[in-house]
């Protein structure tokens, strides 16, 4: 299946290294597909997504939230993600 839209995130690691705390900034995609949207951790399927949502909280980055029957789940993203939500919501209302 082909993706739909693709909007970049970002998560924080943070390790030990022998007496040195390391923080490691991760950057993967989020892809949508006509059925599903998927992480490097996650898979939802669409009809388990209830919304998407955005707060921006600074001028270069933001929360995309996403509402789904296991609860919200919140990424930190620096695009705006307003072409994913809308794609988002298109197969929303197709399906």
């Amino acid at each position: 299946m082909s993706i739909i839209s693709m909007i970049p995130y970002t998560y924080v690691e943070r390790k030990i290294k022998r007496t040195q705390k390391v923080t490691i900034q991760h950057s993967k995609d989020m892809c949508l597909y006509a059925d599903s949207i998927e992480t490097q951790n996650d898979c939802f399927h669409i009809n388990d997504v209830f919304d998407i949502s955005y707060k921006c909280v600074s001028k270069d980055s933001g929360f995309l939230y996403l509402h789904t029957n296991q609860g919200m789940f919140a990424y930190t993203i620096q695009t705006d993600p307003s072409a994913f939500i809308t794609a988002y919501k298109n197969i929303k209302t197709k399906g």
